[in-house]
């Protein structure tokens, strides 16, 4: 059970914001996602927890996949996320449900995350590098 709508608005609004300039993509987890939107076209950056695992990155969705930031990427196929500095080109964004997503993260974020009742999860591939 994703949490709650308002929360989620009360996050875009003031939280994000604030970790935006100030500590997203330079403190792992964090990181930034740098994500087109689907309607716009306008260029969108939305703070996520962001863990690295086998040859491509997972995220917890803690206000579930109906969000816009997940509807662009699954739209757009591809984003990005920043991390410490670093430009992460990722491809084939794909939705996990249940204990799948949970097994792909840390053992020590599991517990918190099953409190909490993260039950989605979106996974991406690392782009291959331009040559």
């Amino acid at each position: 059970m994703p949490l709650p709508g308002a929360l989620a608005r009360l996050n875009r609004r003031f939280v994000n914001p604030v970790l935006m300039c100030r500590v997203s993509g330079r403190i792992p987890p964090l990181a930034t996602v740098v994500h087109n939107g689907r309607r716009s076209g306008r260029t969108h950056r939305t703070p996520v927890l962001a863990f690295a695992g086998g040859d491509g990155w997972v995220f917890a969705l803690f206000y579930g996949a109906n969000r816009d930031w997940v509807a662009n990427v699954m739209a757009a196929g591809q984003f990005h996320i920043e991390r410490r500095g670093d430009t992460i080109r990722l491809d084939h964004p794909r939705r996990i449900d249940g204990d799948a997503g949970l097994r792909l993260l840390p053992w020590l974020l599991r517990p918190p995350l099953q409190v909490l009742r993260v039950e989605q999860f979106l996974t991406a591939v690392e782009a291959p590098h331009p040559r």
